[in-house]
């Protein structure tokens, strides 16, 4: 075979190989930017939404002042109409007007609120007609996260103590492929009743000062492929095909330069 298209042949296939290869500045976290400490927060805001599922405690001195509105949710027989298994908290679904109907004090608006203002709102309401010092705890049941794209586990995920950042939700999802684009990951969330999209680079320090480091409830986080990924899959399907015609035509070539 000419040395020339022999040359030719290996460099060819050496360029389809190396299509297929990452740079290690792509793919190391928060190798970019020093962190500014001072914008560094770790405080956190839960705002209630539509569709949360909130269970509320009221505790006080007066024990009996409080039952009313600690409701207990329990299964009953049809046959026997008596109570079946344990008895488990009230739950409270917001409506889409952002309202909870709680026992007594009716409709109640805590959408838009966060938690210390939505405690406080339910204190107003409770203090003191009905309970002297309430003591209130709001918990949502159904605070979840969703990791999609190109990582490891995507999938949906329930978040017991609301607090999650988005470096613990890309653990949860065992972490981005190699092929997924750390420079760009999208998070997805409801804001005043609209989607607002919130893009994320995880190679800059920048990331613990962005909006959506603290995640929210029912937040998507998108993992698009990178650049190389986007394109070894348009070779992949073609390179067999390109490295037998490139033989070929060397063969013929070849034979023709004899």
């Amino acid at each position: 075979m000419n040395t020339t298209f022999k040359n030719f042949f290996f460099i060819s296939v050496s360029i389809v190989l190396l299509s297929n290869c990452v740079s290690k500045k792509d793919i190391v976290y928060f190798q970019f930017d020093e962190i500014d400490q001072s914008k560094v927060s770790n405080k956190y805001l839960t705002f209630f939404k539509p569709d949360d599922l909130l269970e509320i405690t009221i505790s006080a001195k007066d024990v009996d002042a409080v039952r009313p509105f600690n409701l207990s949710a329990v299964t009953y027989s049809t046959s026997s109409n008596s109570a079946i298994g344990v008895a488990q908290k009230q739950t409270y679904l917001i409506d889409a007007d952002g309202e909870v109907e709680i026992p007594i004090l009716g409709k109640i608006k805590l959408g838009g609120l966060t938690r210390e203002n939505g405690i406080a709102l339910l204190k107003e309401k409770l203090s003191p007609d009905y309970i002297i010092n309430p003591h209130i705890n709001i918990r949502i049941v159904n605070f979840k996260i969703s990791v999609l794209g190109d990582v490891a586990m995507p999938g949906n995920y329930v978040i017991p103590n609301e607090r999650i950042t988005i470096i613990d939700a890309i653990g949860l999802a065992g972490d981005l492929n190699i092929s997924g684009n750390r420079e760009n990951v999208l998070v997805i969330r409801e804001e005043n009743g609209m989607k607002v999209k919130y893009r994320i680079n995880l190679l800059s320090n920048d990331t613990f000062i962005s909006p959506v480091y603290y995640l929210q409830q029912n937040d998507v986080v998108i993992v698009e492929q990178n650049y190389a990924k986007i394109q070894s899959a348009s070779a992949n399907t073609n390179t067999g095909l390109f490295i037998s015609l490139t033989a070929v035509l060397i063969g013929l070539l070849n034979i023709l330069t004899r």
